[in-house]
């Protein structure tokens, strides 16, 4: 039975790519690390290379790695994990079609790492930065119903032909913005790295 790994920077996800997996890819097992420090240190622009890489080696008899943070997807992709918030990117630009793409984040360190994977996927893609940054407090405090709440009511006005939810912690905004074209990264990512 093949075993896809992945590595969090908090609790929350497990939950959540466990429920994918078992929904998209039944006959799969998960492993999950968790090390919220690793978003820590990045926030605090801190280097992260060599602790990611000692995460990685905890997943490395897996057959697939995906890091699910987006702040640190650059340096996992570098360490040969799948980079979580890649599949969206793909799925965004195709879905725009040469229009705007609304970026939503939580925490100011995504921004860069989440407009370069999609810029990266094409470099003349028009991206509409929307910062979320107050609906972080009630993540933090374990609101996630709030948090969600904070970034639905942000992005009801954006005038986007798709809107990314940068990090896996947002998707389930996307349920409070009926009609919307909004794409998350946990079920795209646990579709690439499961087919």
């Amino acid at each position: 039975m093949s075993t896809i790994g992945f590595l969090h920077t908090a609790e929350v996800h497990v939950a959540t790519f466990r429920g994918l997996v078992a929904e998209l890819a039944p006959g799969w097992q998960d492993r999950h690390v968790v090390d919220p420090q690793l978003l820590a240190d990045a926030r605090a622009g801190l280097p992260v290379e060599d602790r990611l890489r000692e995460r990685l080696a905890e997943l490395a008899d897996t057959d697939v790695i995906v890091c699910t943070c987006s702040t640190i997807g650059p340096e996992a992709e570098r360490a040969g994990a799948l980079r979580g918030d890649r599949p969206m990117a793909r799925a965004a630009i195709a879905a725009a079609k040469g229009g705007r793409i609304a970026v939503a984040y939580a925490v100011e360190s995504t921004v860069e790492p989440t407009t370069a994977v999609l810029r990266d996927e094409d470099a003349t893609a028009d991206l509409v930065l929307v910062p979320c940054l107050d609906a972080w407090q009630f993540f933090e405090a374990g609101d996630l119903p709030a948090y969600h709440a904070a970034i639905a009511a942000q992005l009801r006005a954006v005038d986007a032909e798709v809107i990314v939810l940068a990090q896996p912690s947002m998707a389930p905004a996307a349920a409070l913005l009926p009609g919307r074209p909004v794409l998350t990264s946990p079920r795209a990512a646990v579709l690439a790295a499961t087919t």
